[in-house]
C-alpha cells in the first residue's frame, strides 16, 4: 500500500509480510539502517494524542490503530509490517485499504493453537466522566458511547459483536473525523499535515463539510470502535471479552490495556478449542 501519513503528510509505503508461528505482530522500518523492528505491544506505546504511536530506542511508528484494527477482527497472530517511513498511510481515513490488502493477499492457518486472553473478572479503568472496562464474554464484543457537543454528532452508541463479517460491513469503512477549528492548532504542533476531506470527515461548527456526506448515520461512533480494536492488538494476544467504552480515546484504551496485562488474576490464557464457561459472569458495571 502507498499513501501519505495523516499527521506527517509524508508519503509512505507499507507491506504486509507473512511471519512464522509465535512471531506476533511487528513493525519494521525499512528506511532506517539495520531495518529495526518493533513489536505491537502496550509497553511500546509512546504517544496517544489523536493517534497511537509506538516507539523504540531511536525510531517510532505512528497512527497504527487503523491498520491494527483489521488484525484484531481477523485474529491475525503472526505478521511483519514493513514500513518505509514514520507513519502508516492513512488511505481514506478508515481501515478499508488494510482490509482489502489482507483479503486480497489471503491468510494461512498455521500449525499452532491460537492463544487468547480470556477475561474471567471485570477490569475497569476511568471515572464518572469517561471510562473503559472489559467483562467476561465468549467472543469479542464492543459497546461504545461517545458524546460531542456538535449538532451532527451528539450522543451515539454502538453495541456489536466483532468478527470478520461485522467488521468488514459495519466498522472498517468508518472514517476518522476532525473539526475545522482545531486544524490550525494541530498543524502548529506538527499534526494533521496530511489531513483533508479525502481522508477524514471534516466538520465546522454546524455541518459536515464533505460533499459526499456520511457513510453511516453514526459513522463517528463506528470509527471509535475501529480505533479501540486497533489499540487492543497491543495486548499481544487476541481478546475474548466484552469491552465497554464511554468517551474513550487512545489514552484511555492504552491505560485499560495496561491494566488488563497487570491484572493477571482477572484473566487466563486459553488455547483455541479450550472449554469455556457456559455462563460467564454478567457485567458488573452499567454502560452509559
Amino acid at each position: 500500500m502507498k499513501g501519505i501519513g495523516l499527521h506527517t503528510g509524508q508519503p509512505t509505503r507499507l507491506t504486509f509480510c507473512p511471519a512464522p508461528v509465535n512471531t506476533g505482530v511487528y513493525f519494521v522500518r525499512t528506511d532506517l539502517p539495520g531495518r529495526p523492528a518493533l513489536a505491537a505491544k502496550a509497553n511500546h506505546v509512546r504517544a496517544t494524542q489523536l493517534a497511537t504511536t509506538l516507539g523504540g530506542d531511536y525510531f517510532s511508528v505512528s497512527t497504527v490503530e487503523h491498520c491494527l484494527s483489521t488484525l484484531a477482527a481477523f485474529r491475525i497472530d503472526n505478521l511483519i509490517i514493513e514500513l518505509d517511513g514514520p507513519e502508516i498511510p492513512i488511505g481514506d481515513g478508515s481501515a478499508k485499504i488494510f482490509l482489502d490488502a489482507l483479503v486480497n493477499a489471503g491468510m494461512t492457518e498455521q500449525e499452532q493453537p491460537r492463544k487468547y486472553i480470556y477475561i474471567n473478572q471485570n477490569i475497569y479503568f476511568g471515572d464518572d466522566s469517561k471510562y473503559a472496562y472489559v467483562a467476561p464474554y465468549n467472543g469479542l464484543r464492543i459497546s461504545s458511547t461517545i458524546e460531542f457537543p456538535h449538532p451532527k454528532i451528539g450522543r451515539q452508541t454502538l453495541d456489536i459483536d466483532i468478527n470478520e463479517q461485522s467488521f468488514g460491513r459495519d466498522i472498517a469503512p468508518a472514517r476518522t473525523f476532525g473539526f475545522l477549528r482545531e486544524v490550525e492548532a494541530m498543524r502548529a504542533k506538527g499534526l494533521a499535515r496530511g489531513g483533508s476531506m479525502a481522508n477524514a470527515i471534516v466538520l465546522d461548527s454546524e455541518a459536515i463539510l464533505n460533499p459526499e456526506g456520511l457513510r453511516f448515520h453514526d459513522e463517528f461512533v463506528r470509527h471509535k470502535v475501529l480505533d479501540a480494536l486497533g489499540d487492543l492488538v497491543t495486548l499481544g494476544l487476541p481478546l475474548m471479552g466484552h469491552v465497554v467504552l464511554y468517551k474513550a480515546g487512545h489514552d484511555l484504551m492504552n491505560r485499560l490495556v495496561t491494566k488488563i496485562l497487570n491484572s493477571t488474576d482477572h484473566f487466563r490464557v486459553i488455547e483455541l478449542g479450550a472449554d469455556l464457561p457456559d455462563n460467564p459472569l454478567e457485567d458488573q458495571y452499567l454502560w452509559a
